[in-house]
């Protein structure tokens, strides 16, 4: 049996392993993405998309079509049994601004989103290996040697790297002897997508009062015909999803005999639980999504959460597969890491108040105040006191180009796969260009005008002082004018003699992202 070879082999393809996937297509790694499914996953499940996570897609070139198949958040609308009810939002109310410029949480329907991600990954030549199981793997000195099982028999592949992204019960993992630590939440619950009459699409419906062993939503699924079902079901023992025990089960909940299920189009039942990987990467294998920590679904969190792991991944893997030093991937679990055990707290706590009845979102849930502050990555010279800190996530600010006057936003500026530096009134020729590291000045000879002083505002950036933004959309350094050499040793620290800024008789830069 011959054996082929790529620099990375990703192992599931729901939303982690198409994130990792698109992001190394955009960097032209080779890769291979495989799944055992024969099919894409059909269900609604992970319906919400964060904020962050639709900056997170503009990036990455899908958030108008994500934002084109799906809708807001409706209102929560609590029925009681006298046949009254009283809406409520379930989200705290926010506008979007300039700095952040994705306020609310949106929904799309998981199936349509990975098939968004599948589309984008075809326009950038990639595809899914479907059908197609990892059953093997040993790691050498030199990378690692999986065993594929699919249609057409076995196969050997050499990959440079493994990535895990193969779900909860991840193969990955478990070869890998890695823990799994956690606790499963008392609740078993079951999600069906349907076809329905009877409820207006206005409100996401929910029955059964304040015990959660007998409540019951009913939530109209933007851009589509259905809704998602979603009850508490007994912790033991079969469940019978067929049509008449849903509608039976309808009936008995929601007391109501007016609500009519016309089509089950897909159901499943599922324990939840809170669990978090001991460690995200052994050698060179690693972990990203359901595969490193699952989540309850209550609040939106675990499928963004897995976006994010792959977003922060590709770029490390890019540059240590271009010559970085492999102790960059250290940095992936180092950051990625506590904000799963964070976000496992929340999306726990916010089960703990759904069984209160309290279904609200605040917006922590949103994810725009997650960040690296206490990287390796970051670097401050000298250190800030603004509230903008390295590692935190780059805000937004409209500017105006200073040669035209056309509108620009600094998200279009950092879009792609590149690093980007951008000062504050200095001088533009002070940084030499390069095909890694995208240079911008704001103010004084500077291509850009801010105009309305949103970018002041967002960055407290002083004028002569610099801004390294990461290819993920975090900010990497501060930096003052007179401290470049600082932000030269940092990189070469962080991504090696081939990657950072080098500074020659004047103050000149070049990064090799």
């Amino acid at each position: 049996m011959s054996t082929t070879h790529t620099d990375v082999l990703i192992c599931g393809a729901g939303a982690a392993g198409l994130t990792l996937a698109i992001d190394l297509a955009r960097r032209g790694v080779d890769f291979r993405l495989v799944d055992k499914l024969a099919a894409p996953f059909p269900g609604s499940r992970g319906k919400g998309i964060q904020p962050r996570t639709l900056e997170v897609f503009e990036d990455l070139g899908i958030v108008q079509a994500i934002l084109a198949a799906g809708g807001p958040y409706p209102p929560q609308r609590v029925h009681a049994a006298d046949g009254s009810h009283a809406d409520t939002a379930m989200v705290a109310e926010a506008a979007a601004t300039p700095a952040e410029p994705y306020a609310l949480p949106w929904m799309c329907p998981q199936a349509t989103t990975e098939r968004i991600m599948r589309e984008r990954l075809a326009g950038l030549g990639g595809h899914v290996q479907a059908g197609c199981e990892l059953i093997g793997f040993e790691e050498d000195a030199d990378g690692v040697t999986a065993t594929l099982a699919g249609a057409q028999g076995r196969e050997t592949v050499h990959a440079r790297y493994l990535v895990g992204t193969d779900g909860g019960r991840s193969f990955v993992r478990r070869t890998l002897g890695i823990d799994f630590p956690g606790k499963t939440l008392g609740v078993r619950a079951m999600v069906a997508d349907l076809e329905l009459d009877g409820l207006p699409r206005d409100a996401w419906h929910r029955f059964g009062g304040e015990v959660m062993e007998q409540t019951l939503s009913l939530c109209p699924l933007a851009g589509t015909a259905l809704f998602q079902m979603h009850a508490a079901v007994p912790p033991d023992g079969e469940v019978d999803v067929s049509l008449s025990a849903l509608q039976s089960m309808v009936e008995e909940r929601a007391g109501r005999a007016d609500i009519r299920l016309r089509a089950v189009a897909w159901a499943s039942v599922y324990r939840m639980h809170a669990r978090l990987a001991a460690r995200y990467r052994i050698g060179r294998v690693l972990l990203a999504g359901d595969a490193a920590h699952t989540h309850p679904p209550t609040g939106g969190q675990g499928l963004n959460t897995s976006i994010q792991d792959a977003y922060n991944l590709g770029w490390k893997l890019a540059a240590v597969l271009a010559g970085a030093p492999a102790a960059l991937l250290d940095s992936y679990e180092e950051e990625r890491r506590p904000v799963a055990a964070d976000v496992l707290g929340l999306s726990t706590r916010l089960l703990d108040a759904a069984r209160r009845g309290d279904n609200r979102r605040s917006r922590e849930a949103r994810q725009l105040d997650l960040g690296y502050r206490d990287s390796v990555l970051a670097m401050e010279a000298p250190t800030r006191s603004a509230t903008l800190r390295a590692g935190d996530r780059a805000p937004d600010a409209p500017l105006a180009d200073a040669s035209s006057g056309a509108p620009v936003r600094v998200f279009e500026l950092l879009a792609g796969p590149h690093w980007t530096l951008l000062g504050h009134a200095t001088d533009p020729g002070a940084i030499a260009t390069h095909p890694g590291l995208r240079v911008h000045v704001v103010g004084g000879e500077g291509g850009f005008i801010d105009a309305q002083g949103h970018f002041r505002d967002a960055w407290a950036l002083p004028p002569g002082h610099w801004a390294l933004v990461r290819p993920d959309g975090h900010i990497g350094a501060f930096v003052a004018a007179d401290r470049l050499p600082a932000l030269h040793d940092h990189l070469t620290r962080v991504l090696g003699s081939r990657a950072p800024v080098q500074l020659h008789r004047r103050p000149v830069s070049t990064l090799d992202a």
